[in-house]
């Protein structure tokens, strides 16, 4: 059989099995878990003919024929991180997939949705709805933010420029990382506007001095100090990954941490030599409050999970706060951040804003962190999958999912502005 001919069957019996599934989940004689178990045989009996692809958050397995050719074909973000798996070098996605250890907190972000029930609301009229937030005197088009990404440049060439300008055409705001791909300067650029700065400290307070000193200059509102990268950690997915990547590294990465440092554009000019991790191991509250006393702007910390961090930080001048765990990579505690979210919002009481990251995925996700307390939410992967996959296109087409599916959730609680997402609009699953 040629491969046209195998390719045209592929896709028929895709088709085919896709309108059998159809019908026997309108079917009212049939329980779900029969048809899952259906589903599971027409998929072995296809194994020959089209592999399947499986992210490491155990999502439905997408059938390599049925990858998406264009952003206008996904139905929800999830399509975009089939294509990304198949479009990126093996290390390159490994990066992006891992958690730490067998990724089971990575695993418990997303789980922590299911725990969380959403209560419709009847005969409210929501053909008008508003989801604008407003955090440190601007307006945001949407609760939903983009998650600093480290070095986007392994994902597509045009690197974080692309997603700053998808945040600009769909209005949303973004955080850039210290060792982004692309500097502060050229991320608010292409985004028209500043954008928030996630600041990896390093070990030499001259570079930090220098890091803030710079992004402040470019306009940032706020520097991000991420406090959850002290301890190290394994990547296993990662490592795993990079055994079936056949590059050749170093065509790519100089060896040693300060080559690869100094490759980053927010790096460009400052002595390095002194630097030997990016991460300020070692860093006390006496840290965050010589950091307090040079930053102008709004200082927040990223990497709060407990109630008693929470309050230290309120007394340490802190401006405001991000609930994460570094998307399950910073830890294996098991405890996603949905789950230390109301510990965390009892905490504060209202005095600062309060972020999350961690497992968003859905409209529905986002809905339920801010009945809990969240000012806002940040994706990470998600875009990170929309880039790899289409570029800037993707990207705006993740934030399109997201937001249209956020839109559709609010209206079924008959929340017509953000304010009106409250305790009463969820309940324990």
């Amino acid at each position: 059989m040629s491969s046209h001919n195998q390719q045209t069957n592929g896709r028929e019996a895709s088709l085919n099995r896709r309108k059998l599934l159809e019908f026997l989940s309108a079917s009212p004689i049939l329980a779900p878990g029969a048809i899952s178990a259906v589903a599971g045989m027409l998929a072995a009996g296809t194994a020959g003919a089209m592999a399947q692809s499986y992210d490491v958050l155990r999502q439905a397995p997408v059938m390599d024929g049925d990858l998406i050719a264009n952003p206008a074909q996904a139905l929800n973000v999830f399509d975009f991180e089939a294509v990304a798996k198949k479009t990126l070098p093996p290390a390159h996605y490994g990066y992006l997939a891992s958690g730490v250890d067998g990724d089971e907190t990575l695993k418990a972000n997303r789980e922590g949705f299911e725990k969380i029930a959403i209560r419709a609301r009847r005969l409210i009229d929501v053909r008008k709805i508003d989801t604008t937030v407003k955090i440190f005197g601007e307006t945001w088009g949407s609760p939903i933010a983009l998650a600093p990404i480290s070095s986007q440049g392994a994902f597509h060439p045009e690197a974080e420029g692309a997603v700053a300008r998808a945040c600009k055409a769909k209005n949303h705001q973004m955080i850039l990382s210290t060792v982004g791909s692309t500097s502060i300067e050229d991320v608010i650029k292409e985004r028209g506007s500043p954008v928030w700065y996630m600041l990896y400290p390093t070990d030499d307070w001259a570079v930090t001095e220098a890091l803030v000193k710079r992004a402040e200059k470019a306009g940032a509102p706020a520097i991000v100090l991420t406090v959850d990268r002290q301890g190290g950690r394994n990547t296993e997915t990662l490592f795993r990954e990079r055994r079936s990547d056949t590059r050749t590294c170093t065509d790519c990465h100089t060896p040693g941490f300060k080559n690869e440092v100094s490759r980053k554009p927010m790096f460009d000019d400052l002595d390095v030599s002194k630097v030997t991790n990016l991460y300020g191991t070692g860093m006390t509250w006496d840290y965050v409050k010589r950091l307090r006393g040079i930053v102008k702007g709004k200082l927040v910390l990223k990497g709060i999970v407990t109630h008693e961090d929470a309050k230290k930080a309120l007394e340490y001048g802190v401006d405001a706060l991000i609930v994460s765990n570094h998307g399950g990579r910073a830890e294996e505690s098991l405890q996603s951040t949905i789950g230390v979210l109301p510990e965390i919002v009892g905490a504060v009481n209202g005095k600062v804003p309060i972020l999350i990251d961690g497992g968003f995925r859905r409209g529905t996700d986002v809905i339920k962190a801010l009945a809990l307390g969240a000012t806002a939410v940040c994706v990470g992967r998600p875009y990170a999958w929309g880039l790899a996959a289409f570029g800037q296109p993707g990207v705006e087409m993740v934030l399109t999912l997201m937001q249209r599916e956020f839109e559709t959730i609010m209206r079924q609680v008959g929340a017509t502005k953000i304010a009106e997402i409250n305790a009463a609009s969820v309940s324990r699953a």
